[in-house]
């Protein structure tokens, strides 16, 4: 990718030079992942990408319909003294951790849920802003609520595409958290399956909730806490994707 922008910006910069116009190219050029192809588009978000929702389904289903009427919480437990880790995602840093990253052992820890589709039968393509409403209860007002999207291949193997995170002050009521995700453009391959992450952190890129209302930087005491989060009828969570399914 970054060859590609760098040849751009000289083509650019010589045409200038040379007093010539530069060539004219599409308003937006984005990098379509898991395509792996530039494509050129005419505005943000594209047109053509329609909101549709993925809800959150008993047995860490995933899918458009509508949860069942009998559909129980989910729930986990919160330390943080253990907080949940940060595993890849946008973060301004080199690190091994940063980026596209397997999430094999996350996923595993029993402080993290996850919702996950069947095997796609189509390619899913998901370019725009991203976004998720989960209906949470925590034991304590103060809490997060962490949302991650997630492409899963043919072999199991759960990558990340985009996250985001809310802190909540009157979490110990049934709250609908909204979280924004960060934008994507990405195409989820047939056979390939969407899984939704949800947790109450990402440490150390999230500063890490202690549970008390005191100040993240300062605070002396942590308190662990039990979540619960909500899928069914008068309680739909679930993450919204701008799709497109292309063929």
């Amino acid at each position: 990718m970054g060859g590609l922008s760098a040849r751009e910006a000289v083509d650019f910069g010589l045409a200038l030079c040379r007093g010539e116009q530069p060539a004219e190219r599409a308003p937006l050029r984005l990098f379509v992942m898991g395509e792996g192809k530039w494509r050129d588009f005419p505005s943000w978000p594209p047109p053509g990408y329609a909101p549709q929702r993925f809800h959150l389904r008993p047995g860490a289903a995933l899918a458009t319909e509508p949860p069942p009427a009998d559909a129980a919480p989910d729930g986990y437990r919160y330390d943080p003294a253990d907080p949940t880790p940060a595993l890849g995602g946008a973060r301004m840093s080199f690190a091994a951790k940063a980026g596209s990253v397997d999430q094999t052992k996350l996923e595993a820890r029993p402080d993290v849920l996850t919702y996950t589709t069947s095997v796609l039968d189509q390619d899913v393509e998901v370019i725009g802003e991203v976004s998720a409403e989960i209906f949470f209860r925590s034991s304590l007002p103060y809490a997060d609520v962490f949302v991650r999207l997630c492409d899963v291949d043919e072999k199991g193997r759960s990558v990340n595409v985009c996250d985001g995170l809310i802190s909540l002050t009157d979490a110990d009521e049934l709250t609908r958290a909204t979280v924004r995700l960060w934008p994507t453009a990405y195409r989820f391959k047939r056979g390939h399956r969407i899984r939704v992450q949800i947790s109450s952190g990402a440490f150390p890129r999230y500063n890490r909730n202690p549970g008390t209302g005191e100040l993240r930087a300062t605070a002396t005491t942590l308190r662990a806490a039990d979540q619960q989060v909500f899928h069914d009828p008068e309680r739909p969570s679930a993450i919204i994707l701008p799709v497109r399914q292309a063929a």
